[in-house]
């Protein structure tokens, strides 16, 4: 895996920042369609993906570099990127599906002409929004 590194001297670096800084270096450096597949805050050891168990200063890594990425990208001294090229996937373009919230205030991802009218979610058509599904606002 490549790596590369962009300076950052400036304190309080968000993480929409950095995402968007690490992206841009993907792009200077040949990754047509980046994406991240992985990443580590390095002062508060913030991961994701996250692995019960696994080990915070490493497991992000070894996921990235086993699941396509190409690119390590580090930005200032606080985040690591891993990379990812994207543009050989095929997309869905529109897909039916909106979120919808239970009386319990949970919010579900659902297919919207399995749900018909429903205001409520169903089992069979919806799945909760979790660190898995991602919010579709």
């Amino acid at each position: 895996m490549q790596h590369f590194h962009v300076d950052h001297q400036h304190s309080g670096l968000s993480f929409t920042v950095a995402s968007q800084m690490a992206i841009q270096a993907a792009k200077d450096h040949a990754i047509e369609s980046p994406a991240i597949i992985a990443w580590h805050q390095r002062g508060n050891h913030q991961i994701s993906p996250r692995y019960e168990g696994g080990d915070a200063a490493s497991w992000w890594h070894k996921y990235g570099a086993g699941n396509g990425g190409t690119l390590e990208v580090s930005v200032g001294n606080a985040f690591d990127f891993v990379m990812m090229e994207t543009s050989g996937f095929e997309t869905v373009d529109q897909l039916p599906i909106r979120n919808v919230r239970a009386n319990d205030g949970q919010e579900y991802i659902c297919l919207t002409p399995l749900l018909g009218d429903a205001s409520t979610p169903i089992e069979k058509v919806c799945v909760p929004i979790d660190e898995w599904a991602a919010n579709q606002y």
